[in-house]
């Protein structure tokens, strides 16, 4: 560590600069977690925060979208709530519609029909639960955007009118679309097309004929592993588990397979910018290498010493990055979907960290081979 520490001193100016690139590179890289993260939230919040294990779809639906794309039966809900391992299995409808409010304020809004009793049916943080078959629940978010308890909002199209009787405990999105809540049965007859102008009325509902949902959700029991192929076969349908769900929702898997090429890019650059420093800071010194390696010094110290004088570079001008990303992203605007994890940053940091020493490492390598005669002048 003398020797590093005696150099990081001795050429300040040059290991500030390096520094300054290490940082901002970590800068980028928190950004950019912070916007995946967000991404991620805007995108499939609402599917996050259900206690679900897995949802099948009907066999052969394309798998982008497969949520708008998929129809299953009762038939289909039934042999998945009787098979092996299942502890809960309930219908699930979701649709995409376009809505006005009673003040005349346009709003998109993803309907999730479940059951009001059931696991899927979402906590409350303020107002009531499902219970009445023309009340929704619908994303906190909208709260901060006028919504209100009792705010009545009309279906575009065919004017039904559902009102807000609750707000979900946080955000709730699916495709970057708010997400309503409402018992299945409402979102039944929505789907059927026979609603009418005005409120749902329970008459109304009596009177669908409609036994299908968008999938079917599927809570495994305690420590029971599914037999999904098994499963798939008996009901006619494709199952997949929550993660993959997530590809299934729009846009979820172009806009996190950019963000994730991005950032590797931005890995693979950093371990570059690190290793052609350290590529050429080796061969400055080599003489003083070579020196030392003559008075008795061993490959191993040097290169160890090499390393850890990297390692307080990167880790250093790490965390000065992070903090700066950190900061910065407390700035963003509200309307961006950002969000600082801290297990997202510190994963992407320690593998700043790790991929720059391993540049460092393949530079300062030739330590290993510089011949100590060179000291002595053997080579002049």
């Amino acid at each position: 560590m003398f020797l590093a520490l005696r150099e990081l001193r001795f050429a300040r100016g040059r290991f500030t600069l390096m520094g300054i690139v290490i940082a901002l590179i970590s800068v980028l890289v928190v950004l950019l977690s912070g916007l995946s993260s967000g991404l991620v939230n805007d995108g499939v919040s609402g599917m996050k925060s259900m206690p679900v294990t897995a949802f099948a779809f009907d066999e052969g639906t394309m798998t982008d979208n497969a949520f708008s794309r998929s129809i299953v039966d009762d038939e289909q809900l039934t042999s998945w709530q009787d098979a092996d391992g299942v502890d809960k299995a309930e219908p699930l409808g979701v649709s995409i519609v376009n809505t006005v409010t009673d003040d005349d304020t346009q709003l998109d809004l993803t309907l999730f029909g479940v059951e009001p009793d059931g696991f899927l049916a979402p906590e409350v943080s303020s107002g009531e639960k499902l219970g009445d078959v023309a009340g929704i629940i619908v994303s906190q978010p909208l709260e901060d955007a006028g919504v209100e308890l009792g705010t009545v909002v009309t279906l575009d199209r065919i004017d039904l009118e559902l009102t807000v009787v609750g707000f979900t405990e946080g955000q709730s999105t699916f495709g970057h679309v708010d997400v309503a809540y409402l018992p299945i049965e409402t979102w039944q007859l929505i789907a059927s097309n026979t609603a009418e102008a005005g409120a749902p009325t329970a008459s109304a509902i009596d009177n669908v004929d409609y036994p299908y949902s968008s999938v079917v959700a599927i809570q495994a029991a305690d420590g029971e592993e599914l037999d999904y192929a098994a499963s798939d076969d008996a009901a006619g349908t494709t199952s997949m588990t929550l993660n993959e769900a997530f590809n299934a929702s729009p846009g979820y898997e172009a806009e996190t397979l950019t963000l994730t090429m991005i950032q590797v890019f931005l890995y693979v650059i950093c371990a570059l910018v690190v290793g052609a420093f350290f590529t050429v800071w080796t061969i400055q010194r080599s003489h003083d290498i070579a020196v030392l390696r003559a008075v008795g010094a061993s490959s191993r110290y040097l290169l160890r010493d090499s390393l850890a004088q990297a390692a307080i570079l990167l880790v250093g001008f790490t965390i000065v990055g992070v903090a700066a990303g950190v900061g910065l992203g407390a700035l963003m605007p509200s309307a961006m979907p950002f969000a600082l994890e801290a297990t997202p940053i510190a994963i992407a940091s320690v593998t700043t960290i790790v991929l720059g020493l391993l540049g460092a490492a393949v530079a300062v390598v030739r330590i290993s081979r510089i011949d100590p005669l060179a000291a002595l002048g053997g080579r002049r």
